[in-house]
């Protein structure tokens, strides 16, 4: 049974879900004739037929496999489950549903290390780049605010012991194909991810998105992503998921089209379905997922699903990306992870509410409140499942029995231009293990070895940077640290800074004496 969230004294960290009249007045046809289905089947090993079995042609994944995990428009659900009902021979009801393991596509499953997400906004419609209070990314093409709004959500996904995150900790790899459960002493389970899960940001605005970028696109954006943050190993690559993000009015895939009726779904490069066969990678698997400007569909990829008015506004945005996030981590190489027999995966079982057990809430983080769905998990019985919103973390996630520990350097301070030579030191549980390092969001005019972790150059551009180390050994376990890298202004005017500490209007005028200069490209050079 799923764990219910207990309620404090004081405003509760989670309500249900508002009653969606309009799903379900497109649902009741269906639900009665799942009903009469389940009344002329077997009990016993009877498969059913899944909302996205490419068979169904009102599944958004009709002809279009590539589209795993994919997310249906709201009002798609009630024809797909009538097709359902009407169509399929020895059909079961959602509740006798069992997810079994696919056995790993090039030894992938799920993921065993502590996850890599990786943001990547693609193209020049999203416009003029900022920063929040918070140290997000902004972008002035971005009306709805989804982008600081993503990268709070995995910022605090694995903080204040939130148990969101430990329903996906009880499925593993290293079972075998068929598997419906993971037994005691697996030490392979899709771990936790403490900390948070946001690895990178990337606002590529090399060129404008493709109005209509098709899968393989988004694929081959992906693997740019990857070079660009410079996980250019299959180890580096083996925890990672790209989200890619498209800018509003645009339609990635048919998004908001007669032909594209869904919000979200994920895949990999290597998938022979994505149209024009696999995306080539010199970087191993890549894991990407197609997430669209939710908001331009509104109500029907899930505006106002859990709250109401502005609050309600983002709700369909966290909502399609956590469901991709969480597919990701349990069926990271599709089908090769977590599915059903009919492709279903973990969150597709629960998607807008249409399983049994726990609905869509508020997710209360450290970082923010999001509204989120719940997930499928099987019966410990063997027989059926439910969808859980809350579970206590299984152990013995996060890459076998390997730890990778990476020491924090503590926050930097230097000087623009100044030579820079900082060793990042970092250990790993396993005798004889070989580590990589990748680093994001150095300053620009830095680098790190990725053998020996040393981050080295001179910072070219002042800023404040928020900077993440990670080392990776050959199991694909993970460790990672951050911290602050502050780049001050160097040279004449520094030292002119600090001469006057007490004089506001002196270090005002300075201050904008640097800002014209950087802006005509002249003044003192150091």
């Amino acid at each position: 049974m799923p764990l219910r969230p207990v309620r404090p004294a004081t405003r509760p960290s989670w309500r249900p879900a508002r009653p969606v009249a309009r799903v379900a007045l497109a649902m009741a046809t269906a639900m009665a004739a799942s009903t009469m289905a389940l009344a002329a089947t077997a009990p016993a090993r009877a498969s059913h037929v899944a909302r996205h079995d490419r068979s169904d042609p009102y599944s958004p994944a009709y002809r279009h496999g590539y589209r795993r995990g994919v997310v249906p428009v709201i009002g798609r659900l009630g024809r797909i489950r009538a097709w359902r009902g009407h169509h399929a021979s020895g059909a079961r009801a959602i509740v006798g549903t069992q997810l079994s393991y696919g056995g790993g596509i090039d030894g992938i499953g799920v993921t065993t290390g502590h996850e890599k997400v990786y943001l990547v906004f693609w193209g020049s419609q999203w416009g003029k780049r900022g920063t929040d209070s918070e140290r997000n990314l902004t972008l002035s093409g971005d009306p709805s605010g989804a982008a600081p709004y993503l990268q709070q959500l995995f910022k605090g996904l694995g903080t204040g012991r939130e148990t969101w995150s430990g329903v996906a900790t009880q499925f593993c790899q290293g079972v075998p194909a068929g598997a419906t459960s993971c037994p005691a002493g697996n030490e392979q389970h899709v771990p936790y991810p403490a900390g948070g899960a946001l690895a990178g940001v990337w606002a590529d605005e090399s060129g404008a998105e493709p109005n209509g970028a098709t899968g393989h696109q988004l694929g081959a954006e992906a693997v740019r992503a990857a070079a660009h943050f410079g996980n250019k190993t299959a180890a580096a690559n083996r925890n990672a998921q790209y989200l890619i993000l498209s800018p509003t009015k645009t339609h990635p895939d048919g998004f908001n089209t007669a032909s594209g009726d869904f919000c979200g779904w994920h895949d990999w490069n290597g998938d022979p379905t994505l149209p024009g066969g696999p995306v080539a990678s010199p970087y191993g698997d890549i894991a990407f997922s197609n997430l669209p400007y939710v908001t331009d569909a509104g109500q029907a990829c899930g505006k106002d699903f859990v709250n109401s008015g502005r609050a309600g506004l983002l709700d369909g945005v966290s909502i399609v990306t956590g469901h991709e996030y969480a597919e990701t981590i349990t069926d990271q190489n599709p089908a090769g992870g977590w599915t059903d027999a009919a492709g279903d995966e973990t969150a597709d079982l629960c998607e807008w509410n249409s399983g049994p057990g726990a609905k869509s809430a508020d997710l209360s983080l450290p970082t923010g409140s999001f509204a989120m769905q719940s997930l499928w998990v099987n019966a410990a019985s063997g027989n059926g499942g439910s969808c859980e919103f809350h579970h206590a973390i299984v152990p013995d996630g996060g890459g076998g029995s390997n730890a990778v520990t990476v020491t924090n350097p503590g926050d930097q301070q230097t000087a623009k231009g100044t030579p820079v030579s900082l060793p990042i030191q970092a250990a790993d549980s396993a005798a004889g293990q070989s580590l990589s390092f990748t680093a994001t969001d150095l300053p620009a005019g830095l680098r790190i070895s990725g053998s020996t972790g040393s981050i080295t150059g001179r910072p070219t551009t002042v800023g404040i940077y928020s900077v993440r180390v990670t080392a990776t050994d050959a199991a694909g376990a993970t460790g990672s640290a951050s911290f602050t890298w502050n780049v001050s202004v160097g040279g004449f005017f520094a030292r002119l800074l600090a001469s006057y500490p007490g004089d506001n209007l002196l270090r005002t005028l300075t201050l904008l004496r640097l800002a014209l200069a950087d802006a005509k490209g002249a003044g003192r050079r150091d």
